[in-house]
């Protein structure tokens, strides 16, 4: 097995007490002093996620976005320079190599952030695909990605005189410590909150200055746990979960990331047919009605004949609800069901079928 990458903060993970995990090939931090209390703190007040393990690509040249574009699933021509956009890189059979943003900072430059474990794979996709004009980058370790979320991430950004306010999915360049720094109003928790992209050698300076800012906010170092969490909570797809090259993103409820009108981009013609003939599969929200958590790949079953009808696709307790909740891929035919069992360690468990956020979401609220 390779030796798994590491954060350019990882010392600083150490010294705070972090328990670390593999994720996608890089050791992050899982949790500090607890999943639950740092999930809590996202959404009373502040945290902060170091998420570096994220790709980094860059694309530039003449004619850049036109290029992305034809690649990729969603229509950045939707968006202009200083806006981002979930998109999608599929394959032939419509399946989703990797989920991602795109940062359009102009015509002629796309800085894209995939999942960590497919950066490799989508940057080899799209070299093998560019004219001579388009350069492709992997950037993967030159930079740092800090997620601060919360509904006090304005106020801690504001003690950095960072830029804070622009709209959802708008971003702006900045500068810290004579570095450049891309502002989004981007993250996956479900809360008010920036993801803030730097160079690689100024994150440790940034990381400080973040949780000095925040003393009197509330905010609090958080891991990759919680992050999980308070994702699930929102419902957001998780690549290789909800998401993966035999889960296309009509089975995952992303088609709004699709640019159904644009001339060509990979996997659309799978994606066409498979949208007139209706997806035999469909994700769906559960929620428990006992004291039982769901995990992945548990099945589920129709309650009447305990027949399969779908799998868990992701599953964890929540603490805003104080319930078990899962995703779950089922059979279309079934997913209008109002209730549902998972099998749950040799139990057959009763679900209610919801439709997902689990609770509100607030990324597009005002500060407050």
């Amino acid at each position: 097995m390779d030796e798994l990458l590491k954060s350019p903060l990882h010392d600083r993970h150490e010294a705070a007490g972090a328990r670390f995990a593999e994720f996608g090939g890089w050791l992050m931090p899982l949790q500090y002093t607890g999943i639950i209390a740092e999930h809590n703190a996202c959404r009373q007040g502040a945290a902060v996620f170091d998420v570096s393990h994220l790709g980094k690509v860059s694309v530039t040249g003449s004619g850049a976005v036109d290029f992305v574009n034809s690649c990729l699933s969603n229509d950045l021509n939707r968006i202009g320079a200083g806006q981002a956009q979930y998109t999608l890189a599929c394959n032939e059979t419509g399946g989703v190599v990797d989920d991602m943003i795109a940062y359009r900072k102009s015509d002629e430059n796309v800085f894209l952030v995939p999942n960590a474990a497919n950066t490799a794979r989508v940057v080899a996709l799209l070299q093998a695909a560019a004219p001579a004009s388009i350069r492709i980058e992997n950037q993967h370790r030159d930079f740092a990605v800090l997620a601060v979320q919360g509904p006090n991430s304005d106020a801690i950004l504001k003690a950095l005189a960072l830029p804070v306010g622009h709209d959802y999915m708008g971003f702006t360049v900045a500068e810290f410590s004579n570095a450049e720094l891309i502002c989004c109003r981007t993250g996956y928790t479900g809360e008010r909150g920036y993801e803030l992209i730097v160079p690689a050698e100024v994150a440790g300076l940034l990381w400080d200055a973040i949780l000095e800012a925040g003393v009197d906010f509330g905010l609090v170092s958080a891991g990759l746990g919680a992050r999980d969490t308070l994702r699930t909570e929102m419902g957001y797809a998780l690549h290789g979960h909800e998401l993966s090259e035999t889960i296309s993103g009509l089975e995952a409820r992303v088609s709004w990331a699709i640019g159904w009108k644009k001339q060509a981009f990979w996997g659309k013609d799978a994606l066409l047919a498979e949208k007139s003939a209706t997806a035999k599969r469909q994700l769906v929200g559960l929620i428990a009605t006992g004291k039982a958590i769901p995990r992945p790949d548990m099945n589920v079953v129709a309650l009447d004949s305990e027949q399969p009808i779908g799998v868990v696709t992701s599953g964890t307790f929540s603490p805003s609800l104080q319930k078990g909740i899962a995703l779950a891929l089922l059979d279309t035919s079934t997913a209008l069901l109002p209730e549902v069992g998972v099998q749950v360690r040799g139990r057959l468990e009763k679900f209610e079928i919801s439709a997902p956020p689990f609770i509100p979401a607030k990324v597009r609220e005002s500060a407050g």
